[in-house]
């Protein structure tokens, strides 16, 4: 089942304090690093009218600030594990719930800037009438309402299936602990295969013609390079945030077989599907963006260490 899988799920009381602290320093260390940067883009966008008009840096900025608040969420939740491990489950359900909608989010986001990319290279004519600046915030609210539809549905399974004495108590915060009916997973895999081939059929159809269209509309190699990479870090980085649609199949086979590496298991699929992602989005969608650049050293002076404003 996937919601926000907090690495060590289950606090391993008897773990080793020096492998759990090194644990919550790498995902703390990331998580404001990659923030620091991300916020960085999104002062720059604030401070920009220029890119309020364009939808592509209107999907780009929706991206980073859903992945600043899911890496708030989910290193959290990393932390509480092993310092606060039992919590009410009110407050977990809330936590769990925007933890799961910016998870499911991310995939959707990137399908939506995928479109946006092939309609403006492979339809460039019509991409000012098709991708408008409302349909572009039309689109983020329906992304925010389907990903918001099953993490809503798990509480209300528990709800329904469980004594209502359960959101006083308190409990380990993490999915398989709460969220562990039949109806859950049934619902849990419904939902993955629905997003999973949705998410899918639109990169591969849409990166594929992008790909083909960079390649025959330019004589430049180094520009027909340059676009071909771009389009293979576009797959790399969704590569690793559809991994998160498969991490409970893939738990569900490594647990059993290793069950000694638990903590290992559960922190590397946590690495790999939470923080990586986040961490490939500033180089693949800002620092590569040559009027983001320009603007970022417009506000941020390196020699002074002072922040200037744009003219």
């Amino acid at each position: 089942m996937l919601l926000v899988n907090s690495g060590n799920c289950e606090k391993d009381v008897s773990g080793d304090s020096k492998d759990a602290f090194m644990k919550n320093f790498i995902v703390v260390f990331f998580g404001i690093i990659i923030n620091y940067i991300n916020g960085s883009f999104v002062f720059i966008f604030s401070r920009s009218p220029v890119f309020y008009m364009e939808s592509r840096y209107i999907l780009y900025i929706h991206l980073v600030i859903n992945d600043m608040i899911m890496l708030c969420i989910t290193v959290t939740l990393n932390v509480v594990i092993y310092t606060m491990p039992l919590i009410n489950v009110s407050t977990c359900c809330v936590l769990l719930l925007v933890g799961s909608m910016t998870h499911k989010n991310t995939p959707l986001s990137l399908a939506g800037m995928a479109v946006d990319r092939y309609i403006a290279i492979c339809k460039p004519l019509r991409h000012s009438q098709i991708c408008t600046v409302r349909r572009t915030y039309m689109l983020i609210i329906l992304i925010w309402t389907v990903t918001f539809t099953p993490g809503l549905a798990d509480i209300v399974i528990v709800f329904l299936t469980r004594p209502l004495t359960i959101f006083t108590s308190r409990m380990l915060c993490y999915t398989l602990s709460i969220y562990n009916t039949s109806y859950h997973l049934e619902k849990a895999v419904a939902v993955n295969v629905l997003f999973l081939s949705f998410v899918w059929i639109t990169l591969i159809y849409t990166y594929f013609r992008v790909f083909f269209a960079a390649k025959t509309a330019t004589t430049d190699p180094v520009s027909a390079k340059k676009a071909q990479n771009t389009i293979i870090l576009h797959g790399v980085q969704l590569l690793f945030c559809m991994m998160s649609y498969i991490s409970p199949l893939l738990e569900l086979i490594l647990l059993p077989l290793f069950p000694n590496d638990r903590g290992k298991i559960l922190f590397s699929n946590y690495f790999i599907t939470n923080i990586l992602p986040r961490f490939l989005t500033p180089f693949i969608y800002g620092i590569r963006d040559q009027k983001f650049v320009s603007y970022f050293k417009k506000y941020f002076s390196v020699c002074s260490g002072k922040v200037r404003s744009v003219n």
